[in-house]
């Protein structure tokens, strides 16, 4: 099954637990429970509580597309975008970065999350608030069909529009482990996103290119164009479904 990135659940999860939703302690868990360790989460979270911040919200930035993440230093820039993900307050401003990397000796070894804290500016609530999920849901379906209609009639094609709808139909049937709370059409759209980048990211395996370089150039094209459309509404209905865990909706 396909996995949404860390900082998805654990921006909504820990939306929940700063609403008294769920314990503090508990975020690491519920929203990376395949993790051995984690480390620098919990203490960053109990001090934006203790700030008062309620909303945590999540970005998905790549080298040459920042857009979903907000102004920062040098430093978070590289960071987020070396990760290619993030969370972060809108009030008092500040981000937190993962680093996920296996741990321990060959043969034994496990996986850890280290979350390191950066300076971010803060982010004025309106920004936050226009995000509309009918029109994200509306847009994405629309994204999905054309390019998957592209990808279907690209020559020397491995995987098909049709057999990568088909994938996305079987994935999203499965639980993500995302909290109670969230209203039904921001699941709906993270499940559909975060399938959709997923499967896109897998098609542009090396091992799937075709022997004809224009069509493999061509096929890509399209698959990072469908990453990208999918990875913008994922953080969109994320973000969305953070503002009704912190009751801003």
């Amino acid at each position: 099954m396909a996995d949404l990135p860390a900082s998805v659940r654990v921006a909504l999860w820990s939306t929940a637990a700063l609403a008294g939703r769920v314990d503090l302690d508990a975020v690491p868990r519920r929203a990376m429970p395949d993790l051995d360790h984690v480390d620098g989460l919990v203490p960053q979270l109990a001090l934006w509580r203790d700030l008062g911040e309620r909303l945590v919200l999540v970005a998905l930035p790549r080298p040459g597309d920042l857009t979903t993440m907000p102004r920062g230093s040098a430093e978070l820039r590289d960071a987020a975008t070396q990760a290619e993900e993030m969370v972060y307050v809108t009030g008092l401003g500040g981000a937190l970065v993962p680093d996920i990397r296996p741990f321990g000796p060959e043969g034994d070894q496990g996986w850890e999350a280290r979350w390191t804290a950066y300076d971010a500016d803060p982010v004025p609530q309106h920004v936050v608030q226009q995000l509309s999920l009918p029109d994200v849901e509306l847009q994405l379906r629309r994204d999905v069909g054309a390019l998957t209609a592209e990808l279907g009639s690209a020559p020397g094609r491995p995987l098909s529009g049709h057999g990568l709808e088909d994938a996305v139909r079987e994935r999203v049937d499965a639980s993500w482990g995302l909290p109670d709370g969230l209203p039904p059409r921001a699941v709906r759209v993270i499940e559909l996103a975060g399938a959709i980048s997923d499967l896109a990211r897998a098609g542009l395996d090396h091992r799937l290119h075709s022997v004809d370089a224009s069509s493999t150039v061509q096929r890509e094209q399209i698959l990072r164009q469908l990453h990208d459309r999918a990875t913008h509404a994922l953080v969109s209905a994320t973000n969305v479904g953070a503002l009704h865990l912190a009751g801003w909706r």
